[in-house]
């Protein structure tokens, strides 16, 4: 080895070791960003450049050292587990928040509740059979009737309001899959651009990690690398990203809950598709979008809900009217219903058929206008197995007891998903004690190779300038 080849080997560290310092003070840069994967540089030992030959001067010592790859030090099955930890635990919470919503509007128990409301309408009609002849506790009986009304179309109306708003959230969401879509596959041509030209692009990659984390929230997308840097986004083992292009969703069915969720479906339920495949149907398996869908569709949480209020509306119906046909009014006439159902929902359409006090039939026929057994067996029907108010607890503790367990499998999902992130933070984020003895391994090396400089400058030096010059 020639002493300038001396010279290029102690160049190579001292550029290799500045290198590896630079991308420790990225590192060291970055301490507190968000989603930034710690990097370390790769070096590499340059073989000496020989050429076996009969003039060949002997074994020779390498040229140096190289920084060969700047690693991302993340780890592809953490990444992989935090994307399914965020697609369940974004479903949960989803699902746990629509109950919780839902189970708001019940308004159980309270003064102001449906059970509430029923309880003063069934004791209205022991007033009526306490004084039948008095006019007033007829008029505060047909006041608590109207009252009973208004809360179950008031209930009915306020699942309509949460499925529309559920609807609009979705619509936005597909907007936002969409738009992330598109960004990871610009990153993706970006990446591999870079990756071609022999630079790095571990920033580029950090930020597309990101973005496909936040896809696995919305939809439950998952990842799959390709041997050029690249990465396909997949959901429900369809490529929602391949390469550089982005597969547009989106979402259809009607924007009415009554149409949508109408049984058996008739093609108005809302779906997510694939908007270039001609409404191909796409079933996410996590994330936000699914629970949505889920709520949203035939048989779900607020059909289910919207149905749970006609029924209550039904079984009001058709109790009383069972009775009150029976009775006979304080005009004498009899077989008269109470409640008329009209077209449309049941809860939406039920109303008073009379609003006159003396149509109320509080006596049975045949035994006088003042006769109050009529009303005495309507007051009786709050406790009647089968009846309204059996109808209603049911359905409060149904909607209480799945409240409860969501809002448990959503703490559950969210600790597994706080452990998903504390593992892959483990393996990415950046360690500064570590970083600062990296910092003084390169300065000590760099230094090194500087001393090494120096002294081959000195050997040239007497090379150069003292050799020949002896008995001058």
């Amino acid at each position: 080895m020639s002493t300038f080849s001396g010279l290029s080997m102690a160049l190579s560290s001292m550029i290799a070791q500045r290198q590896a310092l630079e991308v420790t003070g990225q590192n060291i840069s970055n301490a507190n960003t968000r989603g930034y994967t710690r990097q370390r540089a790769d070096m590499a030992a340059v073989q000496a450049l020989t050429a076996p030959s009969m003039h060949s001067a002997g074994m020779n010592a390498g040229n140096g050292v190289r920084v060969s790859n700047i690693n991302r030090l993340g780890d592809a099955f953490l990444d992989a587990r935090l994307r399914t930890e965020t697609s369940g635990a974004a479903f949960q919470a989803a699902q746990a928040k629509a109950l919780n919503r839902l189970e708001q509007t019940l308004t159980e128990p309270a003064d102001t509740s449906v059970s509430a409301q029923l309880a003063t309408f069934w004791a209205g009609w022991q007033d009526v059979a306490n004084n039948p002849g008095d006019p007033a506790a007829r008029n505060v009986l047909l006041g608590d009737a109207q009252a009973l009304l208004s809360q179950i179309s008031g209930g009915y109306r306020a699942v309509e309001t949460q499925w529309s708003q559920l609807r609009t959230e979705t619509t936005a969401l597909v907007d936002e899959v969409n738009t992330t879509a598109a960004a990871v596959a610009q990153l993706n041509e970006q990446i591999r651009a870079i990756s071609v030209s022999g630079d790095s692009p571990n920033e580029l990659m950090d930020r597309r990690d990101q973005l496909v984390t936040t896809l696995a929230g919305l939809v439950g997308a998952t990842a799959r690398e390709r041997d050029d840097g690249t990465v396909d986004v997949m959901v429900a083992g369809n490529a929602l990203v391949r390469g550089t292009s982005a597969k547009p969703i989106a979402v259809s069915g009607s924007m009415l809950m009554n149409e949508a969720v109408a049984e058996p479906p008739s093609g108005n339920q809302v779906r997510l598709v694939w908007a270039e495949s001609t409404g191909t149907p796409l079933t996410p398996e996590g994330g936000t979008l699914a629970s949505h869908v889920s709520t949203l569709g035939p048989g779900g949480l607020l059909s289910g809900a919207a149905q749970a209020w006609n029924d209550l509306a039904t079984s009001v119906h058709d109790t009383v009217n069972a009775v009150h046909v029976q009775g006979t009014g304080l005009d004498g006439t009899d077989g008269r219903t109470f409640f008329t159902a009209g077209p449309g929902p049941a809860a939406t359409s039920l109303t008073l058929t009379s609003t006159d006090p003396n149509h109320v039939a509080a006596a049975a026929a045949g035994q006088g206008g003042l006769d109050g057994s009529i009303a005495d067996a309507m007051s009786q029907l709050g406790a009647a197995p089968g009846g309204p108010d059996s109808t209603w607890r049911a359905f409060v503790v149904d909607i209480g007891v799945r409240t409860r367990a969501a809002e448990q499998t959503s703490t559950v999902a969210q600790a597994g998903l706080a452990t998903a992130q504390t593992l892959q933070m483990s393996a990415a984020s950046v360690d500064l004690d570590e970083e600062a003895i990296n910092m003084l391994a390169y300065q000590r090396a760099y230094e090194g190779a500087a001393r090494v400089l120096t002294v081959m400058d000195q050997m040239l030096d007497v090379l150069i300038n003292r050799t020949g010059v002896v008995g001058r």
